[in-house]
C-alpha cells in the first residue's frame, strides 16, 4: 500500500534526546517546549534556577519529559556537566540547541573592553564550547544529530550601538557553516535561526508605549512586511523542523524567522 507522508512521521521526535541551553530565556524556553511537544526528552540548562523550574514544570504538567540542570555553558567543566545530564541513563544526545545569548547596547565610544568580551563570550565562545563537546559525543555515537544555533538578522545587517552584538552573530553564522562542512559526512546537520526583534526581557522596552519604545518599534516595523514584531512562539515550527527528519537535507543554512525583515 502506498502511504502519504504524514507530519507525525516527519516531525515526531519520540525517542530523541535533546538539549537546550539558555532555557530560561525567551528563545530557549520556546525551543524546549517545541522539542518536548514533538516527543523528545529535553534537558534544559540555565542559570536562573527559579525560571528553570518553571519551564520544567510547564513541560511535565503537559505530559512531556524533562531534566533540568542549573548550569550555563560558561566553561569546559560546566559544559561537561550539562552534557552528562543530557546523556544520562544511556540517552546519548541527538539534538542540541544553543539558546544562550546576550547584548549590551551603547555607542562604541561608551563601551568598555569588558562589554565586548561579555557579548563575545556568551554569544560565541559558549556556543563554540557547547558544539565542541556535543560534537565529540555525536561523532562517537555514529547516529548523526541536529545542532541549532541562535543567530540574528543583525548577523548581516549592521546597527548603531550594536558594535559587539552584530559581529558576534556574524561569527555564529560562520560557525554553523563551518561545522556543517565538517560534520556533514557524519550525518550531523548544523543550522542557525536568525530572527529580527522578538519579545524577550531584553526587548520588552520596544513593545512598550513608554519612552522611545514607540519610535524604535515604528522604525523596525517599516521594514517588516508582515507588520508585527516577533513573538517567542513564532519559533515553534522552525525548531521542530530543524530538529526532525524534515531537515535531513538542510545544513549550513541561516534561516531567517523575521517576518520578511531581511527580504527587501
Amino acid at each position: 500500500m502506498t502511504h502519504l507522508p504524514s507530519p507525525d512521521s516527519i516531525f515526531n521526535l519520540s525517542g530523541k534526546s535533546a538539549l537546550v541551553t539558555g532555557a530560561t530565556g525567551a528563545f530557549g524556553q520556546q525551543a524546549a517546549l517545541a522539542l518536548a511537544g514533538a516527543g523528545a526528552h529535553v534537558t534544559i540548562a540555565g542559570a536562573n534556577e527559579e525560571k528553570l523550574g518553571e519551564v520544567a514544570t510547564h513541560i511535565t504538567s503537559a505530559g512531556g519529559r524533562v531534566t533540568a540542570v542549573n548550569r550555563r555553558p560558561s566553561n569546559e567543566e560546566e559544559v561537561d556537566v550539562i552534557l552528562a545530564s543530557a546523556c544520562a541513563d544511556g540517552r546519548g544526545i541527538d539534538i542540541v540547541v544553543s539558546g544562550t545569548g546576550t547584548n549590551l547596547v551603547a555607542p562604541i565610544h561608551e563601551q568598555t573592553t569588558e562589554d565586548w568580551d561579555t557579548v563575545m563570550d556568551v554569544n560565541v565562545r559558549q556556543s563554540w564550547l557547547l558544539c565542541r563537546a556535543a560534537g565529540k559525543i555525536m561523532l562517537k555515537q555514529r547516529r548523526g544529530g541536529k545542532v541549532i544555533l541562535m543567530s540574528s538578522a543583525r548577523s548581516t545587517l549592521g546597527m548603531a550601538n550594536y558594535s559587539a552584538y552584530c559581529p558576534s552573530k556574524a561569527a555564529i553564522d560562520l560557525l554553523a557553516r563551518s561545522l556543517a562542512c565538517e560534520w556533514g559526512p557524519y550525518g550531523i546537520q548544523v543550522n542557525a535561526i536568525a530572527p529580527t526583534v522578538f519579545r524577550s526581557e531584553l526587548t520588552e522596552w520596544m513593545f512598550s508605549d513608554e519612552g522611545n519604545g514607540p519610535a524604535v518599534r515604528a522604525n523596525v516595523l517599516r521594514r517588516i512586511p508582515l507588520g508585527r514584531l516577533g513573538e517567542p512562539t513564532d519559533f515553534h515550527g522552525i525548531i521542530q523542523l530543524l530538529a526532525s527528519k524534515g531537515s535531513d537535507f538542510m545544513t549550513g543554512a541561516i534561516v531567517h524567522v523575521d517576518g520578511g525583515y531581511t527580504a527587501g
